[in-house]
């Protein structure tokens, strides 16, 4: 048949690293990337010009702090983000999340910080 039969097991892809702000990719759909990031702490005020950004909690409490209000995702919630609107992620204490977004995007969309991460990192 051919067919990739290969799962991904995301409690064993977490295990594989402890930094905090840099997405590791874990499969591609199509043009898009399936990440995996642990966050604490405050990530930088950005936008996405060209694509919304996908945000699912796998574990804990993520804050996402936008222009009038802040929203809270806690473990097994969801957001989209859509594009163009300056949000900033943050986490009290550390929490794991789930990215989908297109192949190349920098997670901090245009705003230049040394959070950062290379885009393009296979875990």
């Amino acid at each position: 048949m051919g067919t990739d039969v290969n799962k991904v097991n995301l409690a064993e892809k977490f295990a594989l690293f402890s930094e905090h702000w840099t997405p590791k990719i874990i499969a591609e759909l199509n043009d898009y990337q399936i990440k995996i990031v642990k966050v604490e702490g405050d990530f930088v005020w950005h936008d996405h010009s060209d694509t919304d950004e996908f945000f699912f909690v796998i574990e804990g409490t993520l804050f996402i702090e936008f222009e009038n209000e802040t929203m809270e995702l806690n473990t097994g919630e969801l957001h989209v983000v859509p594009k163009g609107v300056q949000h900033r992620p943050y986490a009290l204490e550390e929490c794991k999340v789930m990215l989908i977004e297109p192949r190349g995007v920098v997670n901090t969309g245009e705003a230049e910080s040394n959070l950062t991460a290379s885009n393009d990192v296979w875990i």
